[in-house]
């Protein structure tokens, strides 16, 4: 699941309690407390997105806990939420959207003089983006520039993605300390142009390889990559080596920004039963097998829109000929998913899989199993005079 649909979720399940998250996600996290020492901070600006929640909740709910984290700082807090999609809100009762927002109000706030910004949801690359259009004084119809600046923020967005992480592949793509992967950082010049490299002395690296595979991380068009403050050209992005670990980073664009913004909506979808069960020994791919047929009699008689079966190192991910194996399984795990408009009747799903504990082939073992509720996401445009902001800011 994406970053951004991850917290539409989160947004949901806590919607009777709309700040405990971020609440939660912000004491949990010991970094804050490492940012400097009271007198003299080794900061400058903190951005962060939040977008499981409301942002003014959000902001009074976790002001103990940025108080005590900064203590002496006097910071500005500030907070943005779009105000404006009160007509799509009213078109879709009982469901949740979380509108892609853009780099400006973030600009808006830092010449206010915030410190710590909190965000609703907002474009990855825009986080980064907007202390560039800050510090250099990008204009916001400035094309080539926000397209250049969307490129780093592409490139960083991921963090350790693009120092290593989801980049080693052991005997290919040998990647050093990997455990302690340090998190990327940008040089970056007014022109646009910025050398990438990271934290000293810590895992991962920066090559040409690392950074060309972040760049078409989810890429469809690489001339027409859409975000809410610009339509960013990575086709003539260039990588040059700038040292150990220092990449530099040059070429890039863009055009005029799309007239719409787009708009994730969660919406309740029904329950989901999932549960799983091991085999192991002599004939143990034969039990896995007897034990789906047995499922599958005794669970499609029950309200299921939806029933799948899954044979772990075997076919969970690969199907038909790729999945088939060259010899026979020593050991393998039954897993077990249902769909229901019915929380009761997903939840047979585990309850018949830890049936077969005693009513099902000898020697299963190791049974998991749950019924949660599915929130499904669905993507739509609107257009961007819909959306308006509304910064709030605070002194601590």
């Amino acid at each position: 699941m994406k970053v951004g649909e991850l917290l539409l979720d989160g947004r949901w399940v806590q919607r009777s309690d709309p700040a405990s998250w971020f609440t939660a996600v912000l004491r949990s996290r010991p970094f804050l407390d490492s940012l400097g020492p009271a007198e003299r901070p080794r900061w400058d600006r903190l951005v962060q997105g939040q977008a499981a929640s409301p942002l003014w909740a959000s902001y009074v709910d976790a002001a103990p806990v940025a108080d005590r984290t900064w203590r002496r700082l006097r910071a500005t807090k500030a907070a943005f939420d779009p105000d404006g999609i009160s007509q799509l809100t009213a078109l879709l009762e009982a469901q949740i959207p979380s509108v892609e927002r853009l780099a400006e109000p973030i600009v808006q706030a830092l010449l206010e003089g915030a410190d710590v910004i909190l965000t609703g949801r907002v474009a990855d690359p825009s986080m980064f983006l907007a202390p560039l259009m800050y510090e250099f004084g990008w204009a916001t119809d400035d094309w080539n520039l926000l397209g250049k600046g969307t490129v780093i923020g592409h490139l960083l967005e991921c963090a350790g993605q693009i120092t290593g992480g989801y980049f080693a592949d052991p005997d290919y793509k040998t990647v050093p300390n990997l455990a302690h992967l340090g998190f990327p950082l940008a040089e970056v010049s007014e022109n646009g142009d910025a050398i990438i490299t990271k934290v000293d002395r810590s895992g991962g690296l920066i090559t040409r390889a690392t950074c060309t595979e972040q760049l078409l991380y989810e890429i469809e068009d690489p001339a027409r990559y859409l975000t809410p403050d610009v339509i960013a050209d990575f086709s003539a992005v260039s990588f040059a080596d700038d040292g150990v670990d220092r990449i530099r980073v040059s070429g890039g664009g863009g055009k005029p920004r799309p007239d719409t913004l787009r708009v994730s909506v969660g919406y309740h979808d029904g329950y989901v039963g999932e549960a799983q069960i091991s085999y192991a020994g002599p004939g143990a791919m034969a039990r896995a097998k007897l034990a789906e047929q047995i499922l599958r009699e005794r669970l499609l008689i029950h309200d299921l829109k939806e029933l799948r079966f899954a044979f772990i190192g075997v076919n969970s991910i690969l199907e038909g000929r790729l999945a088939e194996a060259e010899c026979e399984p020593y050991e393998i795990r039954l897993r077990v998913v249902g769909r229901s408009d019915s929380k009761q009747a997903a939840s047979l799903v585990p309850r018949e899989v830890e049936a077969l504990y005693t009513n099902g082939p000898a020697g299963g073992g190791g049974v998991v199993g749950s019924t949660k509720e599915t929130i499904g996401i669905n993507s739509l445009l609107i257009p961007r005079e819909w959306v308006s902001y509304q910064i709030r800011c605070g002194v601590s």
